[in-house]
């Protein structure tokens, strides 16, 4: 692989996309390498593109990304000063070769920033969904049936799509929308997105119906939404097959009254997350413009284990999941189960709290081996808000907690749980949720559901540990060790 670098002329300038010279020379700039390398036919496969001060690209919008190929490698370095360039990914890998954009920690272990703010997107790259997000996973104009896949993003921090922010394309200076995200997932398959910090969006991650099997992976994800909207979130996700592991989603910006997790997909799998805050923790609803979503085998089960869940005081919705549906007909709803299992969940409310929103009575889940933690009085705890069919085993909750706040239509079947108001956990007001020492939980837990086995748990600052294996599981989402 031959490298063509053109290096800018005369002195740097502000970088404000509103400054017109700057756009036009950096616009052109980009143009004449992406042309250069396109002409340059001779290549090997797992071609690595480095990126930073010293190296063969000086920034991310002179990558060829209308030609990567199964193998090939994006490494952008960290740098002091973010990176202010916005990319689509519309290549395809394959399972042993997949294309891989990636971060190089600077000397602290920082990640390279790409900034939406004054962003440059390349001017080889047309794109009708420019305003929807910082990298994009989707086609683009000149082949508009493109569908990537085999794809990872890893070790970025990602920020400041969100209206006022505005970023330079082919099609001018455009602003980004309410809906815009850190990463948007438009189109693609087999896509994963790892060790990242994904914040100040209007979404944090989003994806779209026409997507499969994504991975989002021991990223921190939180200040995302905008103020007084309930539409944006930290996440919010239609795909068919999902998993959200090991993240930490810290809350929503101030003033934002979106959800933490919004999920409309098919295969969904939570597990070994910190997730505080949001309206509500967990919104888990229909599919919403996805009929092949609807049909997949996969759609009404969801899993939802070793988390843990804090319902800040004061703030949002009471209640912590919503399962079910919101947009109906109710013949489209998710109707479970729901395995809700190895969960430590605290509220912080002094007033009501709701563990359960099922949308109608043909809506069931089954919650076992859970730590139901209230730092106000038992009776604030309800199970149900109204609705659906609950299985309620083996947890950990204070006396008194109530069936329903309200008018109970639903069922709850109730089976082996231990009332206790003794601590259950090292120190709530330091947020330690391991369990104490000596306390009747140990070993307690019920066996899971097959493949979803307790092997691992959440690990600050993010991130998943092996869960240490000492026999039967505790309940809770953190195995004790002496």
């Amino acid at each position: 692989m031959a490298w063509f670098l053109i290096e800018p002329a005369g002195a740097a300038s502000s970088g404000d996309p509103r400054d017109c010279s700057t756009v036009k020379s950096a616009l052109r700039l980009s143009l004449l390498l992406a042309l250069a390398v396109a002409m340059h036919s001779a290549r090997t496969d797992g071609a690595e593109y480095r990126v930073g001060p010293g190296e063969q690209l000086a920034t991310p919008d002179r990558v060829p990304w209308q030609s990567l190929q199964p193998g090939d490698t994006v490494s952008i370095a960290w740098r002091p000063q973010p990176y202010h360039s916005k990319f689509v990914l519309a290549r395809r890998g394959r399972p042993n070769a997949p294309i891989t954009i990636q971060g190089i920690p600077g000397p602290a272990g920082e990640r390279p920033v790409l900034d939406g703010k004054n962003a440059i997107a390349p001017p080889t790259l047309d794109d009708w969904a420019g305003e929807r997000g910082i990298i994009k996973v989707g086609p683009l104009r000149d082949a508009p049936d493109a569908v990537p896949g085999h794809l990872v993003i890893e070790n970025f921090e990602i920020r400041n799509a969100r209206p006022g922010s505005f970023f330079a394309s082919r099609q001018g200076l455009l602003q980004y929308s309410e809906a815009a995200s850190a990463i948007y997932v438009e189109r693609g398959d087999h896509v994963t997105v790892r060790n990242c910090v994904l914040h100040d969006c209007g979404n944090g991650f989003f994806t779209a119906f026409e997507t499969a099997e994504i991975l989002l992976e021991g990223c921190h994800v939180y200040d995302n939404g905008i103020a007084d909207s309930i539409y944006q979130h930290n996440a919010y996700t239609e795909s068919a097959g999902i998993v959200f592991q090991g993240n930490r989603f810290g809350p929503l910006r101030e003033g934002a009254r979106g959800n933490n997790i919004k999920d409309r997909s098919a295969g969904l799998v939570i597990r070994y997350n910190w997730i505080e805050g949001g309206n509500r923790q967990l919104d888990l609803v229909d599919a919403e413009e996805g009929d092949a979503i609807r049909r997949d085998p996969r759609y009404d089960r969801a899993y939802v284990y070793g988390n843990v869940l804090i319902e800040t005081a004061g703030s949002g919705n009471n209640q912590i999941v919503h399962f079910g549906g919101d947009n109906g007909p109710e013949q489209t709803f998710r109707h479970g189960p729901l395995y809700f299992f190895n969960n430590t969940v605290v509220s912080r409310r002094s007033d009501k709290t709701c563990l359960l929103r099922l949308s109608t009575n043909d809506v069931r889940a089954r919650v076992f081996n859970n730590i139901l933690l209230t730092t106000a009085d038992g009776s604030l705890l309800s199970i149900l808000d109204e609705t659906g069919v609950v299985e309620l085993s083996n947890n950990v909750l204070k006396p008194d907690w109530r069936h329903s706040h309200g008018d109970l239509r639903g069922v709850i079947r109730i089976d082996s749980n231990l009332e206790t108001r003794d601590p259950v956990v090292s120190d709530v007001d330091e947020h330690d949720f391991r369990p104490s020492a000596g306390w009747p939980a140990i070993d307690r837990g019920a066996p899971v559901p097959e493949g979803h086995s307790l092997d691992k748990q959440f690990r600050m600052p993010q991130g998943a540990e092996l869960r240490p294996n000492t026999g039967p599981p505790d309940v809770g989402a953190f195995e004790y060790a002496p």
